[in-house]
């Protein structure tokens, strides 16, 4: 079975390839499609559950928070390579997939004006399966940078909520 077709139990497994980090309310993992460098998503940790009212509420704040964690180190990371970076966008949908997962888009100054200020779904279909913006070994050091700084963030949690 391709590791696409079960994205959390092949992140569970270890054989999901975008995986950024296990956080404890979700994995992170950067997406297949990159027309916006940076672009990542949480994905929960239980398939089953297809909606964020459907979890405990603990773990639903804990996803959230997680969320939260890799917003900013998307933010960061792209800040520092890119200086057209803008801010990042938050979604939480479920309407195509039916797990809880949150989409972290990262917005840039050079994206075309009528989509700027608008969602990301406005950009046409054919955006999402281009292999020129796929994930590849081009996106490595956007990648490593994420990952580093989920790694500060999550550090920086555990100091000031053990110290």
């Amino acid at each position: 079975m391709d590791w696409r077709e079960d994205r959390i139990g092949a992140a569970q497994r270890g054989e999901n390839p975008t995986v950024l980090a296990e956080l404890e309310g979700g994995f992170a993992v950067i997406g297949d499609a990159q027309f916006l460098p940076g672009y990542c998503v949480l994905l929960g940790k239980d398939p089953s559950v297809t909606a964020l009212a459907e979890m405990p509420r603990a773990d639903r704040v804990q996803f959230l928070a997680d969320a939260d964690l890799l917003a900013t180190a998307v933010e960061r990371a792209c800040r520092a390579i890119d200086p057209e970076f803008r801010r990042v966008n938050l979604d939480v949908l479920g309407n195509a997939d039916a797990f809880v997962h949150a989409h972290i888009w990262p917005r840039y100054e050079w994206e075309p004006p009528s989509l700027v200020t608008r969602p990301v779904w406005l950009y046409e279909p054919d955006r999402w399966r281009d292999p020129l913006t796929a994930l590849s070994a081009e996106h490595a050091e956007l990648r490593a940078r994420i990952t580093t700084e989920l790694g500060v963030l999550a550090n920086e949690d555990t100091v000031r909520i053990s110290g």
